[in-house]
């Protein structure tokens, strides 16, 4: 399922469990998206910093995640004016040494900028951070946010699917009525055409054998176009969806099994259909089916 979350750490967030203590005014952003997909993709992009902790934010997704592909993407930024780092002598007399000696080869080198310096105390300082804390609270933080947000969308899903579900068993109702009529109707032909030959041939055989013979053929086509045990195995995946999707977790394979199983009895009804109507049906049924599919390829 589709998804958003972000979450902050670092100068001037101040509201992270994560954040015991000053990490050189830089600010951690992590944010995690998910979009639709029938198997579990996780990537990352990650700062040089924080490689190490991959395996980590992999673990921690894939025991909460199933399904979908999923994208971490992690940055560190240095904090605002107010959050500007304190240079230290030493670091400010190692620059000034470094400065020297570039300008005593190259006499033109332009002499640095206070700004410069300030990158450069920043950029010192990167190394010497411990995100070993911070990353795994703001990763579950993130995560919540995300689950919270999956969640939704999949109450949004199963109401729709129930609306699907509600139509199927519409049309269910619809074509089981009409296999008994088509069944009367073609026995009634079959007596007519009965009747027109025994007035074509007189004497080739007896009322009695004619009408037998009509009785005959109509029960053959009745077996042929009977689609009982179609509608029965239909409403008994209609059932079990409707169940699993009140029964909550992880059943998105499950509903995958079953929506196969719908395609093919609504399939095997069309195939039986020896009446427009009942093909219509068939037809709607399997619109109603694809979409499903669609939908349901994104629950978890």
């Amino acid at each position: 399922m589709t998804g958003y979350a972000s979450a902050q750490h670092g100068a001037g967030t101040g509201s992270s469990e994560a954040e015991s203590r000053p990490l050189s005014g830089r600010r951690l952003g992590l944010e995690i998206r998910s979009v639709n997909s029938r198997f579990l993709d996780l990537s990352f992009r990650l700062p040089d910093e924080l490689r190490a902790m991959e395996p980590m934010l992999r673990s921690l997704l894939s025991a909460k995640i199933k399904r979908g592909k999923v994208e971490v993407r992690a940055t560190l930024e240095s904090g605002d004016s107010s959050t500007l780092p304190d240079p230290s002598p030493r670091m400010l007399q190692r620059l000034n040494s470094a400065q020297d000696a570039v300008r005593s080869w190259l006499p033109q080198a332009t002499p640095l900028s206070v700004a410069e310096v300030l990158r450069l105390c920043i950029g010192q300082g990167a190394g010497t951070e411990d995100w070993g804390e911070a990353v795994p609270a703001l990763a579950e933080q993130a995560l919540t946010a995300l689950l919270d947000a999956r969640q939704q969308e999949g109450a949004r899903l199963a109401a729709m699917l129930q609306g699907h579900l509600k139509q199927l068993r519409a049309l269910a109702q619809q074509a089981t009525p009409l296999v008994p009529l088509l069944v009367e109707q073609q026995r009634q032909r079959f007596l007519e055409r009965w009747k027109e030959a025994m007035g074509l041939a007189e004497g080739a055989a007896t009322p009695e054998a004619a009408q037998d013979r009509a009785l005959s053929e109509a029960t053959a086509f009745a077996i042929r176009i009977d689609v009982a045990e179609e509608v029965t195995r239909l409403q008994s995946h209609l059932d079990e969806i409707e169940r699993l999707l009140k029964k909550g977790g992880e059943i998105g394979k499950r509903l995958d099994f079953l929506i196969q199983e719908l395609h093919r009895e609504a399939n095997t009804l069309g195939s039986k259909s020896s009446a427009l109507d009942l093909t219509r049906i068939s037809v709607d049924m399997k619109v109603l089916i694809e979409q499903m599919r669609e939908q349901v390829q994104n629950i978890e």
